[in-house]
This record gives C-alpha cells, structure tokens and sequence, in this order.
C-alpha cells in the first residue's frame, strides 16, 4: 500500500512455501502472502480450502472464542480464497447460511445480536461469492448507525468507542456497499491520531502500543478514504 518493495523477498517467499498450511487460517495467510510477493497461488488449494466446508455451507462455527474478530471470520477466509482460485462451487449454499444471519436492524451477527465485526466478514463474504451486495439497503442503514460524527465507527451503534478494527470494518463495508463515510475528514483525522512516533500504529486515539494489525486497518482505511497518499508525502 506504501509503495514500498519488501526487502530479501525471495527469503520470504521460501519461508512461506516451506510453512505448515494444516488449517484455513494458515492456507489463507499463506497464500495471501504469496500473492502480495508476486508469487502464484497454487490450484490444489482449492480442493483443501472446498473439504472445510460444512453441509450447512459455513466454513467453521459460529461459537467461536471472544479473541476471534467474529463468527463469520472463517467463511470470509474461504470465500477469499475460493475467489481468487474462481472456485465457485455450491456458493448457493453458503450464500444461503449467510443470509440466514442477517437480523432486523440489517446488520449482520450470530444469534439475532448484530455487530460491524461480523457485518464486515458477512457482507465481505457474501460480494467473494458473486451476491449482489448492493441491494441490502438494511445493512448500510446498520454499518450508518455505527459511524460516529468525530470520525471513525464502534462496533455496536450503542458503543462510543471506536477501534481501529471497527473503523476498518466501517469503511470497507460502505465501500463494499458502493458507499462513503459521512465524516472521511474526521474518520481520516482520528485515524492519524493514532500514529505513534515509531511509525506504526495502535488501536485508539487514547492509548496502546503500535501493532502490524492495527497499522494494516489504519493503512487500508486510510487508502478507501484516499488519504494514503498523504501519509506516504509526511
């Protein structure tokens, strides 16, 4: 996103062809990596990536661990790469188990209880299957409701606070969406606000240590609100 081309990188491609891909979350970074090294991602995957998936159509549970970013992270995963390998097999029933957790409010969540974490990775993994997206009127009124008038968006509607995962999950979907913020020069700003002075970036304006997640969601909400220029000129 920087502009900036990896140092050594062949030492990083041939660290990644010789790491272990047992599960989807080592299959998905993996070949992403590859990707982003210029480096093609392998057929057979496919296949691995299709042998995950349950007869519901999910790719995984949606009983899932408070540290996991939300019940749909999994699916997502595989839908990328499904995508990317134009595996389209059978989508109509991951489709289905999607929409199946879209709730009244129009956002998206497990047991009828919506949040902008799991609207992400649905409405994400509904546009890597070929859905029309853009019809779901409902989930933009959602993903609006979280968006904050200081900039950046919580997780709930109900929430003040705003991490940098949450204003991530906001930009992209509403991009998804064929959607803009409403406040880009606020949500750019608070974001900005976020730097350290070593470069990287934390998960709030009030406090935390610079991490490579939260410098990724800063870095690529900052290039849908096209702001990442800028930042590449400072």
């Amino acid at each position: 996103m920087l502009g900036a081309q990896p140092p050594r990188i062949h030492r990083t491609v041939r660290w990644l062809r010789d790491f272990p891909t047992e599960d989807l979350y080592a299959l998905y970074y993996v070949s992403k990596a590859l990707r982003l090294c210029g480096e093609p991602v392998r057929r057979d995957l496919a296949d691995r990536i299709l042998a995950q998936r349950l007869a519901d159509g999910s790719f995984g549970t949606i009983d899932v661990y408070v540290e996991v970013p939300s019940e749909f992270e999994s699916t997502f995963m595989a839908t990328e790469l499904m995508a990317t390998l134009d595996a389209a097999e059978n989508v109509e029933t991951t489709i289905d188990w999607l929409l199946r957790h879209q709730n009244s409010d129009g956002g998206f969540g497990a047991y009828r209880r919506s949040n902008l974490r799991s609207t992400f990775h649905a409405i994400a993994s509904l546009r890597n299957l070929g859905y029309p997206v853009k019809s779901l009127d409902g989930t933009v009124t959602f993903v609006r409701s979280c968006e904050q008038s200081s900039g950046g968006f919580s997780v709930v509607p109900t929430s003040s606070t705003s991490y940098m995962e949450d204003t991530y999950c906001g930009v992209l979907t509403l991009d998804i969406l064929g959607q803009r913020c409403m406040y880009p020069e606020e949500t750019a700003s608070r974001i900005l606000k976020s730097q350290n002075s070593n470069g990287g970036f934390r998960r709030s304006v009030e406090l935390g240590i610079s991490t490579f997640e939260d410098t990724y969601f800063a870095l690529a909400a900052l290039q849908k609100l096209g702001r990442l220029k800028t930042l590449s000129e400072s």
